[in-house]
């Protein structure tokens, strides 16, 4: 008798547990995805775009191509100097801003502090790096029209001086694309996980392509987003179309939600962008929580 009233105690416990893991997948499984499903789904990753021709990073990669091709806009350096920066960093990092490397190589471009390129903190900074790069480059003779994997081997110094050449195609592309000078960036990206605010997107702005590079007004507002219009000082259509490509390469980092050009637009959630500006470029970003 002790034994068939043990079974059935043990019997109508694990249909309790059974009902309770079934109610609780009931209440919040919907919520989880509610919240998450977009994370899922994304892949985060952002490719250009140029004829027939694409390429794919991650996110990450991307703000760094972006940060690194202003540079060389912030430099006043033609888009080459853009392709041949890029070409490097992704034979020597994966375009990605790592503190490791062969011997004490680090950072973007991995350069080393035996090598005089600068401390350990200051190269690990990508715009310390990207600008001692474009140093480099500069003081080499005809830089700019020798083979790019030349050019690039004649900054690096690197034991593998041809794997430069390997990274041509996507140097590019990226760099066509961030100076404005043909092709697309698009990116497929989860709602932004913190909210930003316009002084700080100005902010990255600046420091990617020099201050009074481009004027800033506040358009729009909607609770959750605010929308600036970016107006290159220049006057030059290649540079609004720069700033488009740049702020969608650099959506994840920068909260960016739309980034709508005379040309392009990209809207984060694949809906239809706003009507394309008469000038200059408009950036949506999450200013709020939704």
């Amino acid at each position: 008798m002790a034994a068939a009233r043990r079974k059935r105690g043990a019997g109508t416990l694990a249909l309790a547990l059974i009902l309770i893991v079934t109610i609780a997948a009931i209440i919040w499984v919907p919520r989880l995805w509610e919240q998450f499903g977009d994370v899922q789904s994304a892949s985060s990753r952002c490719t250009v775009t140029l004829g027939d021709r694409s390429d794919s990073k991650t996110a990450e990669q991307a703000n760094n191509a972006a940060l690194i091709v202003a540079g060389s806009s912030r430099w006043g350096l033609p888009a080459r100097a853009g392709t041949i920066a890029i070409a490097t960093a992704i034979q020597e990092s994966s375009l990605r801003n790592i503190d490791y490397g062969d011997r004490d190589s680090i950072g973007l471009f991995q350069q080393r502090p035996s090598q005089g390129w600068g401390t350990i903190e200051q190269i690990m900074d990508p715009y310390y790096s990207t600008d001692k790069f474009y140093e480099a480059l500069i003081k080499v003779s005809e830089w700019s029209t020798k083979e790019i994997t030349v050019a690039a081997q004649d900054v690096q110094r690197s034991g593998f001086p041809l794997a430069y050449a390997d990274h041509e195609e996507e140097g590019r592309l990226w760099a066509s694309s961030l100076t404005g000078n043909g092709g697309t960036v698009s990116c497929d990206l989860p709602s932004p996980s913190e909210p930003t605010t316009p002084r700080a997107f100005v902010q990255r702005v600046e420091a990617d392509f020099g201050t009074r590079a481009y004027t800033v007004e506040i358009v729009g507002a909607d609770g959750t987003d605010t929308t600036l219009r970016l107006t290159a000082a220049d006057g030059q259509e290649t540079s609004d179309a720069a700033l488009q490509a740049w702020a969608v390469s650099v959506a994840s980092s920068e909260a960016v939600t739309a980034s709508v050009g005379r040309a392009d637009a990209w809207v984060r959630d694949g809906s239809e962008p706003t009507a394309s500006p008469d000038s200059g470029t408009l950036v949506s970003l999450r200013t709020a929580v939704p």
